[in-house]
């Protein structure tokens, strides 16, 4: 299979895009992993060049990570790969999907205009209402649009004075005009990551927190471990990630008192939970998926 190339778009030396180039480079004999800081498109020549590789020739891209922290300039790389994807090249996910899900409000919209259960969420880019937000809460999460593992997130509540609440409003504001505040939710000290490739179920690992942060994430200490939802959980991020035809997800789903609620569906979806939390060789799982979608998997 050595006339096949498949390359990763990721970040060089990062331990998920390097396993997964790894797998790619077992399957095909071809190896080629893509900073997209470095591509180039010439729309009058219709090329995407990365360095000597014009990526509008290969036969497919698989997107691990596109840039190191989400922020609109992660739009615009995802809209360099429709060139390739125009001049034939299948790319995993397919870019409009991975675009519909950098930004966390048109994921949010989406997974709500289908009545999958979220935390109780208001959006605003009014001080007066998102401070109303925090009153009507009683703790409220205020978290950026483009943000990964809780970054940039912060808590607000009532136990503070009204004068310190509209400050930490107006100075979160400062840096996010559009303010997407969600309701801090009681979780029974973790949440779960749901793997899904090709929609179909893999499995679910659990983020433990740590107990000295309010989040779970491996960023703020979190470790992985496993866990066995019920099915009714696992059929409620299966409709989740149905809404973006992804080739790989994970969905961030709690349990509550209230019932379980979806956080979210990634536009990249992590491979160390699978692998820490669940034993699962993802990038061998995915490679496969990849050679199948392209009529060269196994027999």
């Amino acid at each position: 299979m050595a006339e096949l190339k498949i390359a990763v778009v990721g970040i060089p030396g990062n331990w998920s895009t390097e396993i997964l180039a790894d797998a790619v480079e077992r399957a095909t004999g071809f190896r080629l992993v893509i900073d997209m800081a470095g591509a180039c498109l010439d729309l009058n020549s219709g090329s995407l060049r990365y360095f000597d590789q014009d990526l509008c020739r290969l036969d497919a891209l698989i997107v691990k990570k596109i840039s190191p922290r989400y922020s609109p300039n992660t739009l615009d790389r995802l809209e360099l790969l429709r060139t390739a994807e125009q001049a034939g090249v299948r790319v995993f996910s397919r870019a409009e999907n991975m675009l519909r899900l950098i930004d966390r409000l048109s994921c949010t919209v989406t997974l709500s205009n289908a009545g999958i259960p979220m935390p109780e969420t208001r959006i605003t880019e009014d001080v007066a209402v998102a401070v109303q937000a925090v009153h009507d809460f009683g703790s409220a999460v205020f978290k950026p649009l483009y943000s990964t593992k809780a970054r940039g997130m912060c808590v607000i509540s009532t136990g503070r004075s009204p004068g310190r609440i509209e400050k930490a409003v107006r100075e979160f504001r400062s840096n996010n005009p559009m303010m997407y505040i969600q309701q801090k939710v009681e979780l029974p000290g973790q949440d779960m990551g749901m793997v899904f490739l090709g929609g179909e179920y893999l499995g679910s690992y659990a983020r433990v927190g740590s107990g000295g942060a309010w989040n779970t994430t491996t960023h703020s200490g979190g470790r992985y471990a496993a866990c066995d939802p019920d099915d009714e959980i696992v059929e409620l991020a299966r409709r989740a990630q149905a809404l973006f035809g992804m080739d790989y997800t994970t969905v961030d789903v709690a349990e509550t008192p209230a019932g379980p609620v979806v956080f979210e569906v990634s536009a990249f979806g992590g491979f160390r939970g699978a692998h820490e939390g669940l034993g699962v060789n993802v990038p061998a799982r995915y490679v496969e998926h990849v050679l199948t979608e392209l009529g060269r998997g196994r027999a």
